[in-house]
């Protein structure tokens, strides 16, 4: 059979999500997480449905892309599947020929599960390797610390607070208190939490939010944040560990996050809060 490629409608993306969740072990090198997809929901389902593309062969999704930019495919496979060589020479020609409508021609990236076949074949197709990333991922086996730090779930009357501080966190963030709105009623946020930390004089001053993929499996952090105004006062790392306790309680089986190697502050963040580094992935680009 064929391989298929697929653009989900709205009602379909519950497959992708599935499929999606099904595939997250431990064992496996980071990848695409049903949080991720949970995350981009904040667009609105229309847009996500519009960024999701999966690869098929008889009626089988082997293979789930998000276009988290209109040049940046994230991309995972199938556990059994990921040296599959005619799903990967599939997957190299569609992101390689823009006409097939998964990558914009001129400069692109694609982010790919570390020892997957198609790793090798767009290697070999003169794709190059960006900045490195590090995936920290922390063990859920045994109870997680409560620093003190009053940490609070935001329900959707605090919407607004939750928005004002990723604002405040990232440069540039256009979260809003809608797009809140429109994460939390995405399919993946039915396992997920947003947290918000507070300092001794009520502000708000950190947030995150976790995304669990079911029980026994890892589970996200994307995004967290600390308030401009009120870092490096251990906020960081107190939302972290919360996040961690967050996730064990929803039964995940251990907490994953992702951060670019030059950010060294956050780095540290997660590793004073018990995350461990693994080792450093890179997608692959090609020029203009």
């Amino acid at each position: 059979m064929a391989i298929v490629l697929g653009k989900p409608e709205v009602d379909e993306l519950s497959e992708a999500v599935g499929v999606l969740r099904a595939w997250q072990d431990d064992g496996a090198p980071m990848q695409l997480h049903p949080g991720d997809l949970g995350w981009f929901w904040r667009n609105g389902a229309e847009a996500t449905a519009e960024a999701v593309r999966t690869w098929s062969r008889d009626g089988r999704i082997l293979a789930v892309g998000l276009l988290d930019e209109p040049r940046l495919l994230r991309l995972t496979i199938a556990p059994d599947a990921q040296r599959d060589e005619e799903l990967a020479r599939q997957l190299v020609e569609d992101v390689s020929e823009p006409e097939r409508g998964v990558l914009l021609e001129g400069k692109a990236n694609v982010e790919a599960p570390v020892g997957t076949l198609v790793q090798d074949l767009l290697s070999e197709d003169g794709w190059d390797v960006d900045e490195p990333w590090t995936p920290l991922r922390r063990d859920l086996t045994e109870p997680v610390r409560d620093l003190g730090v009053r940490i609070e779930v935001v329900k959707p009357e605090q919407a607004h607070v939750r928005a004002a501080v990723q604002r405040a966190s990232f440069d540039g963030s256009t979260f809003t208190e809608e797009r809140w709105h429109a994460m939390a009623a995405g399919l993946p946020y039915a396992d997920a939490r947003c947290l918000v930390a507070y300092d001794d004089q009520g502000d708000a001053v950190a947030a995150v939010t976790v995304w669990s993929a079911g029980p026994g499996r890892p589970g996200l952090l994307e995004p967290m944040g600390v308030h401009r105004e009120h870092r490096r006062r251990g906020y960081g790392r107190a939302v972290t560990e919360a996040a961690a306790a967050a996730l064990r309680e929803l039964g995940s089986s251990s907490a994953l996050v992702c951060t670019p190697s030059s950010n060294v502050g956050a780095v540290a963040t997660y590793e004073s809060a018990g995350f461990r580094p693994l080792p450093e992935v890179r997608d692959r680009y090609r020029d203009a």
